[in-house]
């Protein structure tokens, strides 16, 4: 396997790692909040840490996408 096809093959399963990990995020926030105030609390906490991850999980994902529209 020459060197090209190497760096798309990672480049590839990288992308549907990401891809994998923005769909578990989004599944998370469909979830919806708990009912009691403390739970909730945290799921809050949690969600404003999934959004910075969601946010660069993408910038990453269009970084790989773009790479990989170059090599053709």
């Amino acid at each position: 396997m020459n060197s090209e096809t190497d760096k798309k093959s990672k480049l590839l399963a990288k992308r549907d790692e990401l891809r994998d990990r923005l769909v578990a995020i989004e599944k998370d926030y469909r979830q919806g909040l708990d009912a009691d105030s403390e739970e909730r609390a945290v799921q809050l906490e949690n969600a404003e840490v999934l959004d910075g991850i969601a946010k660069a999980t993408q910038a990453e994902l269009d970084r790989i996408e773009k790479e990989l529209a170059a090599m053709g």
